[in-house]
């Protein structure tokens, strides 16, 4: 497991090898889908017991650390 920023983690063996929250199987995905659903840091909290609202503020972190990289989209070839 390798930790790739604070809190946050990539084990190739653990959700099929996307960023996870300190070794748990609770992907920041799944975190950052509940926040852009709407849903309040402490509502995540009384879901998944096992995190820490400094878990939720790292998801967001990295999301906002990712959007530092330039991406480019590619037109699908027909």
């Amino acid at each position: 497991m390798e930790q790739i920023f604070d809190r946050i983690y990539i084990d190739s063996d653990v959700c099929n090898g996307k960023p996870i929250i300190r070794g748990k199987r609770i992907t920041v995905q799944s975190v950052m889908e509940f926040l852009s659903a709407g849903e309040s840091a402490e509502e995540i909290l009384k879901q998944y017991p096992s995190l820490e609202a400094e878990d939720i503020t790292a998801c967001m972190r990295y999301a906002t650390e990712l959007m530092n990289h330039s991406f480019i989209i590619k037109q699908a070839v027909a």
